[in-house]
């Protein structure tokens, strides 16, 4: 596998980036490749202070950052020279060095433009749409998109419950994905126009196993194993997961610590297993699916852990082949939807 990392994308970039590429050494192969796409004096510093000579490792210098509130389009067209673009750049089809995944913590909106831009999409896919996992009551739950398209079409939802049904297959190797929408009600005749829609194309769809309707109170419930909403919604649903379990952990922990003091230690160990299966950094980043490649979107605030996390990931996305799944379901049933014609 030959990995680009965007190095300056994150709140805790560039240090926090590589330290985590640093200490994902020990899970990757001998012919396993980390091209480290940044600032090179940064890259090069932080090498040398860590003792790191590993000729797994790659830099790809740059000059340019896109920070995190910049507006994603036109930082991408602007800023030609920045990590983003660069690792977008190697993870298309037509790189002379081309990488097999990428992976930034940067602008998301950024890291879409430029993979859309640079990598393309895959035939017959109209939107790309993030696949967040998060961990449910008995389960994983995938859901998608999470925050790349918050604006979509009815065939863009639709496609996503495709891409994101082969994702459970075959990354998480659940052998029939239940596929849900997400909705105000279970009812039928609940949602706006474009949620109905894009329900009688789910149902429609042959061999889908799709159950309708889910509600929010119902989600972490795994009454569904893939969720699809617009990226708003999903993005939205995806940060106050984060900072329900977070909150509720450190409830529960203060409130052992302080009632039962001589309890704690022995719930320590309980507590701390708990919480790393609802951590985020845990899970590392999600990918991007409908792009012509493989491109693995971690969270902004990304933790050294997070970024390790999202490497091992990494290698299992490369290896499930996922694209030619996803390429050959959206080609069985390109007949049900007119593609939209949107630029590449």
């Amino acid at each position: 596998m030959r990995l680009a990392v965007d190095v300056m994308g994150g709140d805790h970039a560039p240090d926090a980036i590589l330290k985590g590429c640093i200490d994902a050494l020990s899970i990757l192969s001998p012919d396993d490749e980390i091209v480290l796409i940044g600032d090179r004096r940064d890259i090069e510093e932080t090498l040398s202070e860590r003792g790191i000579r590993d000729p797994r490792i790659q830099i790809e210098p740059t000059t340019q950052v896109i920070g995190m509130d910049e507006s994603p389009v036109e930082a991408v067209r602007a800023k030609k020279d920045s990590s983003i673009v660069r690792m977008a750049q190697l993870g298309s089809k037509r790189a002379e060095r081309r990488c097999d995944v990428v992976l930034s913590a940067g602008n998301t909106g950024a890291c879409v433009s430029a993979a859309t831009m640079h990598m393309k999409r895959l035939p017959g896919a109209h939107r790309p749409g993030i696949a967040v996992t998060i961990p449910g009551f008995t389960g994983p739950i995938v859901l998608c998109d999470a925050g790349a398209n918050p604006q979509p079409r009815a065939s863009h939802l639709w496609q996503y419950g495709l891409m994101a049904e082969m994702y459970a297959r075959t990354v998480l190797g659940i052998k029939k994905p239940r596929v849900a929408q997400m909705n105000i009600g279970s009812e039928e005749g609940k949602g706006t126009g474009l949620i109905r829609q894009a329900h009688d194309l789910l149902k429609a769809t042959p061999d889908l196993n799709y159950i309708g309707f889910v509600e929010g109170r119902d989600f972490f419930d795994n009454v569904a194993d893939v969720v699809v909403t617009d990226g708003f919604v999903g993005n939205t649903l995806l940060k106050m997961a984060e900072g329900l379990a977070k909150g509720l952990f450190h409830a529960l922990a203060h409130e052992i610590f302080s009632q039962a003091p001589e309890l704690a230690l022995q719930l320590e160990p309980v507590l701390k297993s708990f919480y790393a299966k609802k951590d985020y950094h845990e899970f590392g980043g999600a990918p991007l699916l409908g792009v012509n490649g493989v491109c693995v979107i971690a969270h902004g605030s990304s933790e050294a852990r997070t970024i390790t996390s999202a490497i091992k990931n990494c290698k299992q996305f490369v290896s499930a082949h996922i694209n030619e799944a996803i390429s050959a379901r959206l080609e069985a049933t390109k007949h049900l939807a007119v593609p939209e014609q949107e630029p590449a």
